[in-house]
């Protein structure tokens, strides 16, 4: 993988997780973020000259380590941020059969246009993704009730049906195959 080197500034890793999407997740928390929403489980991710470098390749060799995980989460900080960074990371995710969860605090309509127009690395990134979970952290919507996310304005968005599976271009949100037993 010739961007295997790629260094990521990254804020801290959960090799084991199990609330940042489905099965057990590889959670990646990427530094820097733009959105500062008040109410954040992840304040010290917003510098943009916070936490540490690492490897794509380091990265990797800890996934492949754990035969139990089902997928990796890319969380913050923004993972957008770095698209350009995380896309040979998420490339090599999905060649191994992994499942991809991205979290970010960008609606996806937005993602979108910004794609199309000034940084069309945001659209190569997310044709990686299985699920995104967009739009900010809103403190007055916040519940605990909710998988995968905080406040209620947030979705899941199955991401594979949106962009490839859908000749209306209507956002299809992601389902548990546990939501109808």
């Amino acid at each position: 993988m010739e961007s295997a080197f790629e260094l990521l500034r990254i804020a801290g890793i959960e090799p084991e997780s199990i609330v940042d999407g489905p099965g057990i997740r590889f959670t990646l928390f990427t530094q820097g973020c733009p959105h500062h929403c008040p109410g954040c489980h992840n304040p010290e991710t917003h510098d943009f000259n916070g936490g540490h470098f690492i490897t794509v390749e380091e990265i990797l060799r800890m996934i492949g380590d754990n035969p139990l995980l089902d997928g990796v989460t890319f969380s913050g900080g923004d993972p957008f941020v770095q698209a350009r960074q995380l896309i040979p990371l998420a490339r090599e995710i999905k060649e191994r059969g992994l499942h991809l969860t991205i979290f970010t605090g960008y609606l996806y309509e937005k993602l979108i246009e910004l794609g199309k127009t000034e940084r069309p690395e945001f659209l190569e990134l997310l044709s990686f993704a299985d699920i995104l979970v967009d739009g900010p952290f809103i403190l007055a919507l916040r519940s605990l009730e909710l998988q995968f996310r905080g406040s209620m304005n947030q979705r899941l968005i199955d991401v594979q049906k949106t962009l490839f599976d859908n000749p209306s271009g209507e956002i299809v949100l992601w389902k548990s195959k546990f939501e109808d037993l």
